[in-house]
């Protein structure tokens, strides 16, 4: 027998064979409301995820957020804020790359709350030390690079909006000041191919370019289908977490920002998001980004 490569060694990894598709399950009208609306973070052990559940946390002192990464049981970051937090925060594992734990998620946000106003996608993968690389050159490019980063980068995140979309369309904005529910997937700039003057990364930029053509691709239908969503991609700018520890010494000064500050402008791009801005691709400061 062929020996597995790193790529599906990490993939397959406890994936249970895959149903056939199914409806989007329909959910009772008597939902219970929460007011302050209800939150889901997908990647929210740290970084930008873990700062995107604080504020969400504190800024809404009655809303309700779902955090969830792939070892709950270790992000002491989300631990700390539950002890905080403990009847506003529910933190669930979900990784992105076993599908029966995105439907797990989604069972349990049906089975308390009945619905979601907001989604955010904020996982992401750059650099594995001794495994994976950005590259300089297409002589470093590999297969699994390739193929690792848009198992993380892109498929994971739109099976996670699959799962959850019944949640949104009941939800709307339901309990917030919102007239729609949100989805914002964190891209980045280095995902447009219009802004791509610099070349390489290969596996990295090409994973965010197929997340932004999917979202896009999952917007034109909610528009069609008239749900109450909307949906959105944002950049939020190079921002100092581990994943851009690495390669910070090439951000030109006042261009690297904290997480505090790059949340709170993403936060007011979602809670200011309005019909129109379904399938547009924002920077942190609101200016829109060429596909």
């Amino acid at each position: 027998m062929m020996k597995l490569n790193f790529v599906a060694q990490w993939v397959l990894m406890g994936r249970r064979i895959q149903k056939p598709f199914s409806r989007p399950r329909m959910f009772s009208s008597a939902i219970k409301q929460c007011e302050g609306g209800v939150s889901m973070v997908q990647g929210a052990s740290r970084g930008i995820g873990l700062e995107f559940v604080r504020q969400l946390l504190e800024k809404n002192n009655k809303g309700h957020v779902v955090a969830t990464c792939r070892n709950p049981n270790g992000a002491n970051g989300l631990l700390e804020l539950k002890n905080k937090f403990a009847e506003r925060l529910d933190i669930h594992q979900l990784d992105l790359t076993i599908d029966s734990t995105i439907e797990a998620a989604a069972k349990s946000v049906e089975d308390k709350y009945g619905y979601l106003n907001l989604l955010v996608n904020a996982s992401g993968i750059l650099s594995i030390p001794n495994t994976l690389q950005p590259e300089t050159t297409l002589n470093k490019l590999q297969r699994d690079s390739l193929l690792l980063n848009y198992e993380v980068n892109a498929v994971g995140p739109i099976l996670v909006i699959k799962h959850m979309w019944p949640l949104l369309k009941v939800g709307g904005g339901t309990g917030t000041e919102r007239s729609l529910a949100v989805v914002a997937n964190i891209s980045a700039r280095v995902g447009s191919i219009g802004d791509n003057r610099l070349g390489g990364w290969h596996s990295y930029r090409s994973s965010k370019s197929a997340l932004n053509q999917l979202t896009k691709t999952v917007s034109v239908e909610f528009a069609r289908k008239k749900d109450p969503i909307t949906c959105i991609l944002l950049h939020p700018g190079t921002v100092d977490t581990d994943l851009s520890k690495p390669f910070q010494k090439n951000v030109p000064e006042g261009k690297l920002f904290t997480k505090e500050f790059s949340v709170q402008k993403l936060l007011s791009i979602i809670n200011n998001a309005k019909a129109s801005d379904n399938g547009r691709f924002f920077a942190w400061d609101g200016q829109e980004i060429p596909w």
